[in-house]
């Protein structure tokens, strides 16, 4: 017999629906790290004297532990609930900014950004929120995650005029200490709300089979072995968030080096991920529909066409039109790989396969941050490193092509067994 506590915390109950709006919350300021660091990048550059690559660097190490880190925090979840995870980033997050704030050198900028910021940090406020949500809804699932994954992007289109305007004001130092301990004790605040675990825990009978698909059709994803198939996904990972760091991690920067100042390049990048709130919640509704793969390819090309678009045109008024072209087109692409893995791989194990893509996508967001300054530096200029990016992007179409199509070459053999 079920108790009114066991009835209200059930899976598409109210509650799970407010846990959904405290996630998104969560998410929004535990985020913050990885767009801020982007507006600090040329008052940091200045401040320590340092070339482009090397003050791209705090970003990209910041996301080699962001992904780390949700694969840590992830298992931590799985065992002891997510509310600790939260509190561990809540700590992580408050100092990891202070310390930021006091550093004496680029070296203890990074160390910073990368174990506090990003491994103990922001980390649990991604890969843990995006698995919990799923264990919280059965009804409309897709749009549940999209939803939750929005607030990373509901995080990049707040933080960086906020981070700018305090940078301009007091200088960021001070920005990144008062922005330490806000997130540090909302953060913390919020994490006590997330005690109950998710009914999709409870344990299920020997021999259960509630699953639409039967288990022979998961033992071979797109006809690969398992580990094949894991690589193919994690290696598409990489090279659509490589593309997507792009613009991103350099907007600001960019509209420097044209003169527009950094002002109006932290406008563009909130510009870019505010539309990449709406991208996530469509891509949720269109991949209920056609499925992660066909969501996939579809945020891949229109990626790519934006990519294109920053080439011939680098006027004021046409770089805020593709920056909102931007974020409208890449906004999905990272949360269809959760879908993909519940799709396609055996459900038992899909934690642990859409943290280690995840994961992946941090490391192509690391590697694209650090890829384009180091481009730049030798170059001069930024044309390098958006063709570099679609070249990146070509590659994660073309593994989300194939993967379709063996998927369909599949379907049609059975078909006419």
């Amino acid at each position: 017999m079920k108790t009114s506590e066991t009835s209200a915390h059930e899976a598409d109950s109210p509650y799970a629906m407010l846990r959904l709006g405290l996630t998104l919350l969560v998410m929004t300021v535990g985020s913050s790290g990885m767009y801020v660091v982007s507006v600090m990048l040329p008052a940091v550059q200045a401040e320590f004297g340092i070339a482009r690559a090397d003050a791209s660097l705090p970003y990209t190490l910041l996301m080699l532990g962001f992904g780390v880190g949700g694969v840590l925090m992830g298992r931590l979840a799985d065992r002891f609930g997510v509310m600790w995870p939260l509190l561990i980033g809540a700590l992580g997050l408050g100092v990891g900014y202070v310390a930021c704030g006091m550093a004496d050198g680029i070296v203890s900028f990074i160390v910073a950004q990368a174990v506090l910021v990003g491994l103990l940090g922001s980390a649990a406020a991604f890969a843990p929120l995006v698995a919990d949500t799923s264990l919280w809804f059965v009804k409309r699932r897709g749009i549940a995650v999209a939803v939750c994954a929005s607030g990373n992007y509901v995080a990049g289109a707040i933080w960086p005029p906020i981070a700018q305007h305090f940078i301009e004001t007091v200088g960021w130092r001070q920005t990144y200490i008062g922005m330490g301990l806000f997130c540090g004790l909302a953060m913390a605040a919020l994490a006590l709300f997330f005690r109950a675990r998710p009914p999709a825990l409870a344990a299920v009978p020997a021999g259960h089979a509630g699953h639409a698909k039967p288990r022979r059709d998961m033992t071979r994803p797109f006809g690969f072995s398992m580990g094949t198939a894991q690589g193919l996904l994690c290696v598409a990972g990489v090279a659509c968030c490589v593309a997507m760091a792009m613009p991103q991690v350099h907007i600001v920067a960019y509209c420097g080096d044209l003169g527009y100042g950094p002002a109006q390049g932290a406008q563009m990048l909130s510009l870019m991920l505010g539309f990449g709130v709406v991208s996530r919640l469509v891509s949720g509704a269109i991949c209920d529909r056609i499925g992660g793969l066909r969501t996939l390819l579809l945020g891949g090309v229109l990626q790519g066409m934006a990519l294109l678009l920053f080439l011939p045109f680098d006027g004021l008024v046409s770089l805020y039109v593709i920056s909102a072209l931007f974020g409208l087109f890449q906004g999905g692409i990272v949360p269809s790989y959760a879908i993909i893995v519940r799709e396609h791989f055996p459900p038992e194990e899909a934690g642990a396969r859409v943290g280690t893509v995840l994961m992946f996508t941090l490391f192509g967001m690391a590697l694209g941050g650090w890829m384009s300054g180091k481009v730049f530096d030798l170059t001069g200029s930024y044309h390098a490193a958006f063709l570099n990016g679609i070249g990146w992007n070509l590659l994660n179409v073309s593994i989300a092509a194939m993967l379709l199509f063996r998927v369909r070459h599949l379907r049609l053999r059975t078909a006419a067994a």
